[in-house]
Formats: C-alpha cells, structure tokens, sequence
C-alpha cells in the first residue's frame, strides 16, 4: 500500500530522529576521548534519562493532550514501574552488599530473616518485565473504574488523582511496606548478569530507552488513526456529544488510563538502572506537576510536543540547578506561565502561530488598501 505524502515525512522524521540518537552511543563507544564530538558515559547516561522522562511525557500526552483527562499521577506510575525493577536489580546483588546477606541491606538492618513473599517473584527478569506493565496498569484500572464510573471529570478528576499520589507516596516513605522507605533502592551491581556501570550497559541502557521513545511514538500514532483514537479526540473536544451519539466514554477513558500507566511504567523501569537508585520522592505530587509542564512547553496534543518538551525542559533544568540553584522553581513557573500566555499550542505551535498571524497581517493590509 503507498503511503500517503504525509506519512512519508513523519517516517522520514522518525528516522531522522532515530539516527541522531544513535549517533550518542555510537560517539562514546568509538568516538575520541576529548574535543566537541566526545560524549562521555555520564552523558549517555544523562541522555538516557531524559529519554525515560519523555516517554512519561508521552503517557501524560496521550490522556491529557488527545483526551482532556489532566492527570496528575503519572509521576506514581512511573515510579511503580521503577520499583518493580529495582527490586530484581535489588535482588542480584546477592551477598554483595553491605551485611554480605542474600537479602537486601535495609531488611537486613529492620531484622527481617527471610525474604517477603511478595519479592520472591522478582528473581525472574520475565516476572519483572510483566509487573513493570501490569502493576501500573492494574492500579489504573482499579482508580480509573471507580472515578470514570462516577463521571468524575475535570478538575475534580486532576484532584483525585494527585489525592492518589499524595497517598501513595506516604505509603512508600514507611519503612514497613518492605521498599526501603525514605531511602528506597540503590547501590545496584548487575542486570542480566552483566556490571550496571559499565560503558556497555550504559550504552545499552541508552539504545533501550530511544528505542521506547520510537515504540511509544508508533503506539501513539496507531492508536490516533484508527476509530478508537477518533472517539478519544472527540471525548476531548465534547463528551456530551460523544454520549449522545452512543458511545460509552468510560470504557475509551478507562483504556487509555491504563495503557498511559503502562507506558508510563516502562519508562520508569529505564529510569532507575540510569540514575542508580529510586526512592518514593519520584512518586511525589510535584513531579506530576513537572510533567504537565513539559507537555505544556513542547505542545500538548501533538506528537513530538512532549518529548521536546521534556529533553528541553530538564536540560534547562540541569544547568540551572547547578549555576542558579534557588531560582529553578522561578524559572520552570515562568515558562510555564510564558507557554500559557503566549503559545497555547507549545514550542512546536510556533511555526504555526507565526504563519497565521502574518496571515492575518497581509489579509488586513489587502483590505486596507
């Protein structure tokens, strides 16, 4: 089947952006030690996980962008998906950590003498991988059952779902539900039996995160062409019509929650070999809110929007916190403040903007004169 003008351009795009990243690993495996085209492991590493935060973008895209359900639990997803992998990483350290123990530090020093039920499981990569998907979801649906069968929406919606994470988050902080409280996960040796630190699994780490970019993305972009995503642009843009016309929006709502928290948690799930550790401040209600800013600055409701949005965002971020550590807060409420104001549909909406305003402009010098 040919492929339409437009469809060539969005691969093309694809592609384009596929390559770019490659070019990251690509550099620090062969590329030279020093000069402007070096790129070290802690900046594959740094990349990498931006990447994981643009995929949560995505998720967060894909309910409030192409929904209308702003969501601000997506951070708890995350993290859930995080945890799920980092209690295997926690469990290959075997007798390598502190207490030389088969069971992780901190339940050696709260007194436990045998392993949790619950995290035998988790010796099992395959176990792993399926509770990074269905633990999220599952909670999702669950939340999202109860909430969309009341006809909970708008802003009583984003309440209760930051009303989830709040709890959520004091849950984890004690040190009696078996997650390492305050301190969480951390000190990881291996995954898939080869040194997390090492350059390779850095790089690997790094290709696997770009590679749920593009997956999420073709995800996304499947979802939007077929009748389905139809339906859920159209709960966005009126509901009433969409029930007047006999569709059930609870279930294309519910739908979409889960699989938004299921991306979400594979996101979260190549977060945490990347940054070395993971601890119940990734779930906290602030970090939901940094996402909508993302999404907001990159453009909401459109497909490359919240991954710029993200990568730009927290590379902002990264260099701020370092030359102006007191001021970040400032600085991420004034773009936001900024995007709200002056471009509604994002840094991707530019281009459109300014074409339609000088649009406006030659239409009104036409009459005038």
């Amino acid at each position: 089947m040919a492929l339409s003008t437009g469809m060539k351009k969005e691969m093309g795009t694809l592609c384009a952006v596929m390559g770019l990243l490659m070019l990251i690993p690509l550099l620090n495996a062969i590329g030279p030690i020093s000069g402007p085209f070096s790129v070290s492991s802690f900046e594959v590493s740094l990349w990498g996980k931006y990447l994981t935060y643009a995929v949560l973008a995505m998720s967060l895209n894909l309910l409030w962008g192409y929904t209308g359900l702003l969501c601000l639990c997506q951070s708890l997803f995350f993290a859930l998906g995080g945890y799920a992998m980092g209690m295997y990483l926690m469990l290959m350290i075997g007798e390598r950590g502190a207490y030389k123990s088969v069971l992780p530090d901190f339940m050696v020093f709260l007194g436990y003498q045998k392993l949790p039920l619950h995290w035998e499981p988790f010796y099992n990569f395959w176990f792993t991988l399926g509770a990074i998907l269905w633990v999220p979801g599952l909670i999702a649906f669950a939340f999202g059952f109860l909430a969309f069968r009341s006809r909970i929406k708008g802003v009583y919606f984003s309440i209760l779902t930051q009303a989830l994470t709040y709890a959520a988050c004091l849950m984890f902080f004690r040190n009696d539900f078996t997650f390492g409280g305050n301190n969480g996960f951390t000190d990881f040796k291996d995954i898939l039996g080869f040194n997390i630190n090492s350059d390779g699994s850095i790089r690997g780490l790094f290709i696997a995160s770009a590679f749920l970019v593009l997956i999420t993305y073709l995800v996304t972009s499947g979802l939007l062409a077929t009748k389905f995503g139809k339906v859920q642009q159209a709960i966005r843009d009126s509901e009433n019509r969409v029930l007047y016309s006999g569709y059930s929006t609870t279930s294309f709502k519910l739908t979409i929650f889960v699989i938004s928290a299921m991306i979400a948690g594979a996101a979260g799930a190549l977060y945490v070999p990347q940054v070395g550790g993971i601890n119940p401040s990734v779930m906290e209600a602030a970090k939901s809110l940094e996402v909508v800013v993302w999404v907001a600055v990159g453009g909401r409701g459109t497909k490359w929007g919240p991954v710029i949005g993200a990568v730009l965002v927290n590379f902002i971020k990264s260099y701020t916190t370092h030359a102006f550590p007191d001021y970040w807060l400032i600085i991420m409420g004034g773009m936001f403040v900024m995007v709200v104001l002056f471009m509604p549909y994002g840094i991707v909406g530019v281009y459109q903007q300014v074409k339609s305003y000088l649009a406006r402009n030659r239409s009104f010098e036409t009459t005038t004169v």
